[in-house]
């Protein structure tokens, strides 16, 4: 696992690509390391997920789910390695570079992303019930959100996999490109969303997410109240500014 700044993006890689980036307690501890960093620095304002290797990431490893499961005398003691739930606390926006295998867990990752670009190589799956199991990490309620309850339903219930084409036009996919180029596209899609006002951006993604957790009423009061505290901040000032000076805003999270 590695992570770098630059220009107020944060990148992070998941790197085992000897086994096709599985998640195992290794990956998550440095996960959580890597996103809680990238949290706490204000400097960053937004976060670019990729793997290294031919694979995105494969699933999870068999060995550490087993020894997860049976940690509590045969239970689900999986917190230690659900690495979807710690890319979804990202209160910044998240954009998501994929390529080769997409898998279980590793799909599951992906959902967890705000925006997700596919290289042409990208394959999908959810196969768990295969094995009589079923996703763990997110999977059961971001994949349905995503691309609706019906083609979820045949990728949970079939294990059937979506190649790049399909998954694009599902909505799985934000953009395809070609083999290769998915992480140089996710960079330049957070450089051109880390040029507005952050606060801003982290109210938008509270006010979605919450409002697809909840009712349309809950939802507006939510984004009713987001837009009245940022109306408060300077960079609203500023943006208001640089629009009627005709100029580039300079925002300060602020």
């Amino acid at each position: 696992m590695s992570a770098s700044r630059h220009s107020r993006i944060a990148a992070i890689t998941l790197s085992n690509p000897r086994v096709g980036n599985r998640v195992d307690f290794a990956l998550a501890y440095s996960l959580a390391d890597r996103v809680e960093a990238a949290r706490r620095d204000d400097e960053v304002w937004a976060v670019v997920l990729s793997a290294d290797g031919a694979d995105f990431c494969a699933g999870t490893d068999a060995d550490a789910l087993r020894e997860a499961r049976a940690a509590d005398g045969g239970g689900f003691a999986l917190d230690a390695l659900r690495a979807a739930r710690l890319v979804a606390e990202i209160e910044k926006p998240v954009v998501c570079a994929i390529q080769g295998a997409a898998f279980e867990q590793g799909l599951e990752i992906a959902l967890a992303c705000d925006l997700r670009v596919a290289d042409s190589t990208a394959v999908f799956r959810m196969s768990q019930a295969a094995r009589g199991a079923m996703p763990w990490d997110g999977g059961t309620q971001r994949l349905p959100r995503l691309i609706g309850r019906s083609r979820a339903m045949e990728m949970l219930l079939t294990g059937s996999e979506v190649d790049a084409a399909r998954a694009l036009a599902w909505g799985l996919a934000n953009e395809v490109v070609e083999e290769g180029q998915a992480p140089a596209r996710a960079t330049r899609l957070a450089e051109e969303i880390a040029r507005h006002g952050p606060i801003a951006l982290r109210y938008l993604k509270e006010a979605v997410g919450a409002g697809m957790d909840g009712t349309l009423a809950r939802g507006l009061g939510l984004e009713a109240d987001l837009s009245v505290i940022l109306q408060s901040t300077r960079d609203r000032g500023e943006g208001i500014a640089s629009f009627l000076e005709r100029r580039r805003p300079e925002y300060r999270g602020e």
